[in-house]
């Protein structure tokens, strides 16, 4: 996690004192010394603080100090940059600073959310592409700010192009993503803090009944869909609707768990790879997602 501090200029050498150096150059260099010095204007013209990020930005971090960037490039999305803002939204203004881990358990919780709202198809990120955000530090929240930008950004490297896809798909498309992405939003934000099942019953159910109300809403969409393969996938997670609503409905912890294990296969993201397919979409399974069900 990486956090919005208050603005700290960054200082480098201006494009006249570069040229002004250029004195000390031989005859050969000066090309060189002009060209680095427009690129050096123009890297400094792109600064931007972490305040003024927009959703659609792309960006590189131009300052990094254990974890907080300062100010960032600004660059076009079809240059190589290491990041983009795909979403961004306001903490409660009336609550006092809920701390470093409480704002990042806000950003983790909601980012995911708004990230779906501009990037809505994850399956299609480029490779190494991660979910990260900019907070509010408790110096900045004195001052009024509230504002956290959630970006996608390479864990290594750079990426090119824009992350928005939400536009440039069919309505089927959307229809079948709003559905499937809310299927699992409601498997992981509802997610217990217990970790067996034994110790929070209630948790475990709350979180069924959640999937369940998702599954219905997404099955009730695949109904206008048509299509061979969104049938199949239709009847699979009608299936698993069922099956989440005895888990959310279960007696004990035995009973949760015997209609939880069906529940749980039926929703694994492999079971959707050809109606994806049926309807253009990505077809890779995301790493995490991979590894989830896998375990």
């Amino acid at each position: 996690m990486t956090a919005r501090t208050p603005y700290r200029s960054l200082r480098g050498i201006s494009a006249v004192a570069a040229l002004l150096a250029i004195g000390a150059v031989g005859c050969s260099g000066v090309s060189d010394a002009v060209d680095s010095a427009k690129d050096g204007a123009k890297t400094v013209a792109r600064q931007r603080s972490v305040f003024s990020l927009d959703i659609g930005d792309c960006y590189n971090p131009s300052a990094r100090a254990e974890g907080t960037a300062y100010a960032v490039e600004i660059v076009p999305c079809d240059e190589a940059h290491e990041g983009q803002v795909v979403g961004e939204f306001a903490i409660d203004k009336s609550k006092e600073y809920p701390g470093d881990d409480g704002v990042a358990t806000i950003a983790d919780n909601r980012c995911p959310v708004e990230a779906q709202k501009y990037a809505t198809d994850t399956w299609a990120l480029p490779k190494g592409v991660a979910l990260f955000h900019y907070t509010p530090t408790k110096e900045s929240w004195a001052t009024g700010d509230r504002e956290v930008s959630c970006t996608y950004t390479a864990e290594k490297g750079t990426f090119n192009g824009s992350l928005n896809t939400a536009k440039s798909l069919k309505p089927e498309q959307n229809t079948y993503l709003k559905g499937s992405n809310a299927v699992y939003e409601a498997l992981w934000v509802n997610q217990p803090e217990k970790d067996t099942v034994e110790d929070d019953l209630a948790g475990y159910k709350a979180q069924a009944k959640a999937v369940a109300t998702a599954l219905d809403a997404h099955v009730k969409d695949l109904d206008g869909i048509e299509g061979t393969e969104i049938g199949k996938l239709r009847t699979t997670l009608t299936k698993a609707a069922g099956n989440w609503k005895k888990a959310a409905n279960a007696a004990d912890a035995d009973a949760f768990y015997i209609a939880y294990d069906p529940a749980f296969t039926d929703i694994d993201p492999n079971k959707s790879i050809a109606a994806r397919k049926e309807l253009g979409l990505a077809t890779t399974v995301p790493a995490d997602d991979a590894e989830a069900w896998a375990s």
